[in-house]
């Protein structure tokens, strides 16, 4: 179970970075569309595997450069913020603890 659990998470990883942000010599095109706020949203939640992707080579980068400015940085954050609220572990309270504080 945990092997095709992790097959899974591998598989999902590579097609979320077929929508990364791409090479910073894109900003200097004219007519390409810019990445707004929802963009910036995507970009924020698959920024971990980006990150590792971007270390390896240079086709890839975190962040969008040619950007709407304000929506898409505000975006970027919901995205990083929202990533870390669903698979943040800060929130659970392993049940030993639970059960002292119950006792108390």
């Amino acid at each position: 179970m945990a092997r095709r659990t992790w097959v899974v998470l591998v598989a999902v990883a590579l097609v979320a970075t077929a929508c990364a942000a791409g090479p910073n010599a894109v900003s200097a095109v004219d007519g390409v569309t810019v990445a707004g706020f929802w963009r910036g949203v995507w970009h924020g939640l698959i920024y971990p595997v980006t990150f590792i992707i971007s270390l390896f080579t240079d086709n890839v980068n975190i962040y969008e450069v040619r950007n709407n400015g304000n929506w898409y940085d505000f975006g970027f954050v919901v995205g990083i913020g929202l990533l870390h609220t669903v698979l943040g572990h800060g929130h659970r309270v392993s049940p030993k603890r639970r059960k002292a504080a119950k006792a108390s």
